[in-house]
């Protein structure tokens, strides 16, 4: 059953949109992969109008920056959950298994699969109307300047600089999956030691994930140490 939230009137197109590789008949034509393919690119198209109507004097750089941070997997994994599409998931019972439910990167796809199979039944417009609505929170978050709220590489770099004079390195040790459906873990390295690790479906969204990694580590430490101050000066 179609969610009332979604405008979509074909439930062959939406469970088309629902249908991972891995419970598809035939590996390609039977899954959402084509629908994920077209809703990406509209999605762009969508998100960079709205930039560039609403924020003329922006150029060409933040514009890029906003844009990279409400199409990314974070967001649409949030919306993709908060429309329930996660239940709504056909999955084989080996990715069922693996956690292909929860997923980010799958829940990332089978929305932008939503918003492929809104185009070809209704056109851009609706397509339009049902993208700003479900990232408006995501859209008002940019809009109020923070281009960049997920960019936590170059807070990393920032707060490397300011501790250590140092520069975070970034390796790949891990690649799974076939080429369609690539992950990749990342770790984050300071003199050999790793501070952070992630993964991601790209290595870019590895890296994001290994800098926020290292950031938590980071904070935590100075905490531990702000209260180990705290306890000597309460010392008698």
């Amino acid at each position: 059953m179609i969610p009332n939230s979604i405008p979509l009137k074909s439930e062959d197109l939406f469970q088309l949109a629902m249908t991972h590789r891995s419970s598809a008949e035939d590996s390609v034509y039977d899954s959402y992969e084509r629908l994920e393919f077209f809703g990406d690119a509209v999605l762009g198209l969508i998100i960079a109008q709205y930039l560039y109507e609403h924020h003329p004097d922006w150029d060409q750089g933040m514009m890029s920056k906003a844009r990279s941070s409400v199409v990314q997997e974070g967001p649409l994994a949030e919306t993709a959950l908060k429309l329930g599409l996660d239940q709504r998931l056909r999955l084989s019972p080996s990715e069922e298994s693996a956690g292909g439910r929860s997923r980010p990167a799958v829940l990332c796809d089978v929305f932008e699969a939503v918003i492929g199979a809104i185009y070809i039944e209704s056109g851009l417009e609706k397509a339009r109307w049902f993208v700003l609505e479900q990232l408006n929170p995501f859209l008002m978050q940019v809009s109020a300047g923070d281009v960049s709220p997920n960019d936590y590489k170059s807070r990393l770099q920032e707060v490397a600089q300011a501790m250590w004079r140092r520069t975070p390195l970034y390796r790949v040790v891990h690649e799974t999956g076939l080429s369609h459906d690539r992950r990749f873990t990342v770790q984050v390295v300071f003199d050999n030691e790793v501070m952070g690790e992630g993964a991601g479906r790209s290595k870019k969204e590895a890296e994001q994930s290994a800098a926020r990694d290292a950031l938590e580590v980071i904070e935590r430490a100075q905490k531990a140490r702000q209260y180990a101050v705290g306890t000597r000066d309460q010392d008698p």
